[in-house]
């Protein structure tokens, strides 16, 4: 069984989010701080990973990943507050 992550990364505290869904957590972040990427996390320098959660399957991440996306800001930014209050950036713990 493979894993698959919903995550939000910010471009600072309480700054631009982006809600996104992958396999590979440690690769995937990788690939927006780095700008490897073209697209929204690029063009707003979303490059610090403050939130995931780890599913059983690409498809329940998917999933949770288009609920997430259709919250209000409040609601994701609470998330965030919930389980990282300092909003620090999570990425070196997974490397």
């Amino acid at each position: 069984m493979n894993s698959a992550y919903v995550y939000i990364m910010a471009s600072r505290r309480n700054g631009t989010l982006y809600v996104g869904v992958t396999s590979d957590l440690v690769k995937r972040v990788y690939e927006h701080r780095e700008g490897l990427v073209a697209g929204f996390t690029k063009r707003y320098g979303v490059k610090r990973l403050v939130y995931y959660e780890t599913h059983d399957s690409i498809r329940s991440a998917i999933q949770r990943e288009s609920t997430m996306k259709h919250w209000s800001r409040g609601w994701k930014l609470a998330l965030i507050e919930r389980d990282n209050p300092e909003w620090k950036d999570l990425f070196p713990s997974l490397a």
